[in-house]
């Protein structure tokens, strides 16, 4: 059986450990069933449950208020080619040529 390569810094040389699994090069520890559900997790949805990738196109379904500005977008603008990231802001976008930040609860998918 082959061994995963370590998440974290990507070494070949992980170990089996009992029930982990160990990097000699950056002592990251990991369990397998733990690799996956991590993976599940880092999904985005929209308001409406639908998944969320990169690329997509989402349209905002309430006026959003911009921080520091006296700026609202209005509901029903549609943002192009979305970026998702990590965080409590999870889409990078940009709109009217300003890059933005939204939250996922606030678009559904075009």
């Amino acid at each position: 059986m082959t061994q995963p390569a370590c998440p974290q810094c990507g070494s070949e040389y992980a170990y089996h450990d009992g029930i982990q699994f160990v990097c000699p090069e950056c002592a990251h520890e990991w369990q397998p069933e733990n690799e996956a559900a991590a993976e599940s997790a880092a999904v985005v949805k929209d308001a409406n449950g639908t998944p969320l990738a990169d690329g997509d196109t989402v349209v905002l379904i309430k006026d959003l208020k911009v921080k520091g500005s006296s700026q609202v977008i209005k509901q029903g603008t549609k943002v192009k080619n979305i970026r998702l990231q990590e965080g409590d802001h999870d889409i990078a976008c940009k709109i009217d040529g300003s890059a933005m930040n939204l939250k996922s609860e606030f678009v559904k998918k075009a």
